[in-house]
């Protein structure tokens, strides 16, 4: 089946208000900056994002939350986007931080039909026991805190241990981008830029692809994909301009 979509206008066109979205990437590495700025042109809002982070305030998924498309987060890490602190502060977006490996977890167990799964990470915070505050209000106070969750102990090769229960994440739709694929969806990413990808597209009900290089079927050494076409119903061939449009968010050099 030949996946391949006209434009990513066309491929993100039936994105609702209110859609859950998990997005690629890792800081800006990886990120499908192609499919986010049509969603940005197709209007969608009041979106739910599940991504390691949120871009920054010019860039990634920043755009989005700089015109207040975004209503919640689930990620991970938020260090470098001023304009997110701020919302979250004020009480005008909520944010569920989850632990980095459980948030890719997660995702992962989403896909696979996990519906839970048991880690030790979070035992013993917050995490497990409650109270992280999701959003507040615009005096500060919490409003939405993060609840308890069923905790149970196991027997492990270092005595009994106790663990937390995370439930799995499934997104309407997986935004993610690959450096080459194919029309039947096949993605293969380029070192780091492998990152949160590969979750992302399996974890979401409609999984859309950037990719920067499409090839025909049959071109992909099947050792190489890492990401099936199982996973994606949409690709979108991105043009050497966009394909080589990467921000970096840090740069740092020596002097000559």
């Amino acid at each position: 089946m030949d996946k391949v979509m006209a434009s990513a206008a066309e491929a993100v066109a039936d994105v609702p208000d209110g859609a859950t979205l998990s997005v690629g990437g890792f800081g800006l590495c990886g990120i499908p900056s192609v499919l986010i700025a049509a969603l940005l042109e197709s209007g969608a809002t009041d979106l739910e994002a599940v991504s390691n982070n949120c871009g920054v305030d010019d860039w990634g998924l920043g755009l989005l939350l700089a015109q207040r498309r975004i209503r919640r987060m689930v990620s991970s890490y938020v260090g470098e986007n001023k304009e997110f602190a701020r919302q979250y502060l004020s009480g005008e977006l909520e944010v569920e931080l989850t632990p980095q490996g459980t948030l890719a977890e997660r995702m992962r167990a989403g896909g696979t039909g996990i519906a839970a799964f048991f880690t030790r990470t979070g035992v013993g915070t917050q995490i497990a026991d409650g109270g992280l505050p999701w959003r507040y209000d615009a005096d500060g106070n919490v409003t939405v805190a993060s609840p308890e969750k069923q905790t149970q102990v196991f027997e492990t090769a270092e005595g009994p241990l106790e663990f937390v229960l995370e439930r799995a994440i499934v997104a309407d739709f997986g935004l993610v981008r690959a450096w080459k694929g194919d029309r039947h969806g096949n993605l293969v990413y380029r070192d780091s830029a492998r990152n949160f990808n590969p979750m992302a597209a399996m974890c979401g009900r409609v999984t859309i692809a950037e990719v920067e290089q499409l090839v025909e079927p049959g071109e992909l050494d099947p050792n190489d994909v890492h990401t099936p076409g199982v996973f994606v119903q949409r690709v979108v061939a991105l043009s050497p301009e966009q394909a080589a449009d990467k921000r970096i968010e840090k740069r740092t050099v020596r002097s000559r």
